[in-house]
Formats: C-alpha cells, structure tokens, sequence
C-alpha cells in the first residue's frame, strides 16, 4: 500500500462518514438495519480486546500470533466500517437525550438529562476526532508491518497502539450511553 492509497482513504473515509450524517433525513425500513450499533459496539468492543492480546503476545516474543491477531483486528475495522457506514446511510443520527424521539430536546428534557448529555458529548467528539487520527496511523503501522519493515513499524504504533485502543473502548462506551435512546 502506498502513501498516496493512505492519504486517500484518509481523507475519502472521514468524509464520506460526515456527508452521511448530514444528508439522510428518513429512516430505512428494514429492520435489521436497527441492530447495526450492537454489532458496531461489539466490534469495537472484539478489537479492543484483540488488540491487547497482539500486544501481550509480541511482547513475550510470539511473532505469528500477533501478526494474526492484528490482523484480525484490521479486518474487525474493516467490517465495523461497513457495518458503521450502512447504518448511517439508512437511519438518521439518534439525539442524547431525546426520550420523546421526536429529534427535538426541549429544556425541561435537557435538566432530566443533567451533565450526562456533556458528559456523553465530549466522549463522542473526543471519540470522533481519534477515529480520524486512528485511520493513517494504522494504515501506515499496518503497511510497514506487512513490508517488514519493523524499525518504521515499532515507531508507529507507539502512537497506533494507544490511540486504537482508545477509540475502539470509547466506541463501546458511546453507544452504552446512547443506546437508551435508540
């Protein structure tokens, strides 16, 4: 994989992910569409744990194991994205906090809600902004990994590493926190 598919996909993807939140108004009418946040959590729920597994095994020197696991980490990614990007293509953007679900917090919702609304709004950016910086940063981790090129590798995911971990737990957390209000 070259530089210029990184950069690419590095910049097609994120914006691709926000078009669709601001263009799909109505809501598909299949069914299964609406369990795609379980599988999405899930997913990024299954990476996060696979991740620390690749990186207890390459620690104690089990080379195969963690190219395996990682992977399978990247095709979780994979399969989260499509899973992601289909469920934001047919269901509009679910608000925190709407229990009328009706897309419209009012203010005495807002007071029911308390901080927990901030609280859930600074993880979901927080969460948001890391996925964008993830994405390049494990394509390149990735593609050195599977070049050989171990010194270029290492270096990378001393970053990869704990910024993939952190948006794959957060992922989990935001739709434990939204999930009610689906």
């Amino acid at each position: 994989m070259n530089k210029l598919v990184i950069i690419g996909l590095s910049v097609v993807v994120p914006l691709l992910v926000a078009i669709l939140f601001f263009t799909i108004e109505s809501e598909s009418e299949a069914v299964w569409v609406h369990s795609l946040p379980l599988v999405n959590a899930s997913l990024n729920g299954t990476t996060a744990i696979v991740l620390m597994l690749a990186v207890f095994f390459i620690k104690r020197g089990n080379e195969q194991v963690h190219k395996r696991l990682m992977l399978t980490a990247f095709v979780l990614g994979v399969l989260f994205l499509g899973s992601y990007v289909t469920y934001h293509a047919s269901v509009p953007s679910t608000k925190f906090g709407d229990v009328n679900g009706d897309g419209v917090v009012d203010a005495n919702e807002l007071l029911e809600i308390g901080s927990m609304r901030m609280v859930y709004l600074g993880l979901l950016l927080s969460h948001i902004l890391m996925a964008v910086a993830a994405l390049p940063l494990i394509l390149m981790a990735f593609n050195y990994g599977l070049k050989g090129d171990r010194a270029k590798h290492r270096k990378m995911v001393k970053f990869t590493f704990p910024v993939w971990l952190y948006v794959a737990i957060t992922g989990v957390l935001v739709y434990l926190l939204i999930s009610p209000y689906y």
